[in-house]
């Protein structure tokens, strides 16, 4: 009898447990999009009115394919600003912000490995206003999906 009553609490302490992490992970990854949307928005004022086009991710992409805009959006910081050796603090820490695994994570967990996404070369090009303004897009609504959840 005690034996099935220790075993029952061990089977209750455990999920506890998982449960305490996966919420823990989750207002992690929150903190950090918080994180990436501020810096963003510093970077935002600095170069938005930059004349180039840019490919860039349509404001309506699909969950799915979350994590592919992320990787098309810092495909084109780096190819287009220099992001990774830029002089410029706030748009490399930016960038970095992007690379982080909590910021990939949480915009792959709305992926699928079969999901058929748009190659990067092959998004329409628009203004530096628009390229950030959908990247700010992005991040919110991965920000708003992880609180729904």
């Amino acid at each position: 009898m005690k034996l099935v009553a220790l075993c029952l609490f061990a089977v209750c302490c455990s999920s506890l447990v998982n449960a305490m992490t996966t919420v823990s992970a989750k207002s992690t990854q929150l903190r950090k999009l918080g994180e990436v949307l501020r810096e963003l928005n510093d970077v935002k004022d600095i170069l938005q009115n930059t004349e180039k086009m840019i490919n860039t991710p349509p404001q309506d992409i699909e969950d799915c394919c979350y994590a592919s805009a992320l990787q098309c959006f810092r495909s084109n910081l780096e190819l287009h600003f220099n992001a990774e050796t830029s002089a410029n603090r706030k748009l490399k820490k930016l960038f970095k912000s992007l690379r982080n695994q909590l910021t990939v994570k949480a915009l792959d967990s709305n992926s699928e490995s079969n999901s058929t996404c748009q190659a990067c070369d092959l998004h329409p090009k628009v203004n530096g206003r628009e390229f950030f303004n959908r990247l700010e897009t992005l991040i919110q609504r991965t920000i708003s999906k992880l609180n729904i959840n």
